[in-house]
């Protein structure tokens, strides 16, 4: 059985998703969100650091995927952004982790089946593929998403 710990980074507010896979079923374990709030972005940054350390510590991941950055309009959003996934690589690769990334259209293509879904589109199919009781929050979902990709993705290779 393998263990993957998606993240949707964010320098306020970066979710994370853990699921199970095991004979090509994907078993929902937990997810959530690691609010950083205001303050310096020093702070958040160890903030985001220290949690997902203990995330990793508490469900024992065995790979790290996470959204990469994309550049919209706000350059200082988009650096913003880079430096909380800088945070979350960090946390993954200081306890080991092979780290795996993938683009917004690329989760969205793998999980809902076209690269412009909308954040409800998404969270609707996170919950349908994990079997869900409820519509996860919206960084929570993204973060389930970004994990479901890798472990398509993985698949596909694994098939070839």
């Amino acid at each position: 059985m393998q263990c993957l710990l998606g993240i949707d980074p964010g320098s306020r507010i970066t979710g994370f998703g853990v699921i199970h896979i095991d004979h090509r079923q994907h078993h929902y374990v937990s997810s959530g969100c690691i609010r950083t709030g205001g303050g310096e972005m020093a702070a958040r940054l160890q903030e985001i650091f220290q949690s997902l350390t203990q995330l990793i510590k508490e469900f024992q991941p065995d790979t790290l995927a996470i959204e990469k950055v994309f550049m919209h309009r706000n350059a200082d959003a988009a650096l913003k952004l880079g430096q909380a996934r800088g945070a979350a690589i960090v946390a993954a690769t200081h306890a080991g982790l092979n780290v795996y990334e993938y683009a917004p259209n690329e989760i969205k293509q793998a999980v809902v089946g076209h690269g412009h879904a909308d954040k409800t589109q998404v969270q609707h199919m996170v919950r349908v593929l994990l079997k869900l009781p409820g519509t996860p929050q919206a960084d929570a979902a993204d973060a389930l998403a970004v994990a479901l990709c890798h472990a398509h993705t993985s698949m596909s290779f694994k098939k070839s």
